[in-house]
């Protein structure tokens, strides 16, 4: 069985991306820490994942998921490798999650940011608090 379960914080905001296929994937880094007691002195290991969502799991990642939420995510380790444009081997061992919940405070949404154009003669663009005003200047 390969099953793969852990608490944590999100280390970076989703890298998102739309494949030719319509599949959307969303990649970002995941810290878990395990605390334990050495010698009667508290230590704290710090652990980084790969976290990997892909269909409906990315769009909810893409609006929900920022840096420093704390998620639950459940999933499967997934190896991969490559050759780099050297010829090199290379190897990157992935969580692809199946599901994950989001733990604390609701998130709010990222927000969409939208630019409108703005014509020159368009009253609502004026800087002057006094749209009455007839100084030319």
């Amino acid at each position: 069985m390969n099953k793969w379960i852990g608490i944590g914080r999100v280390g970076t905001d989703p890298e998102v991306k739309t494949l030719d296929s319509n599949k959307m994937v969303a990649k970002f880094s995941f810290a878990t820490i395990e605390r334990y007691t050495q010698n009667n002195e508290r230590k704290e290991e710090t652990t980084w994942h790969n976290i990997v969502v892909w269909g409906k799991l990315a769009e909810i990642a893409e609006k929900w998921v920022k840096k420093g939420n704390q998620l639950a995510i459940e999933g499967k380790v997934k190896t991969r490798s490559w050759d780099d444009k050297d010829g090199h081997k290379k190897y990157i061992t992935e969580i692809v999650a199946d599901s994950f919940e989001m733990i604390g405070p609701k998130p709010e949404a990222k927000p969409e940011v939208k630019q409108e154009p703005m014509l020159p003669n368009d009253p609502e663009n004026t800087t002057d608090p006094d749209p009455n005003n007839d100084l030319p200047f």
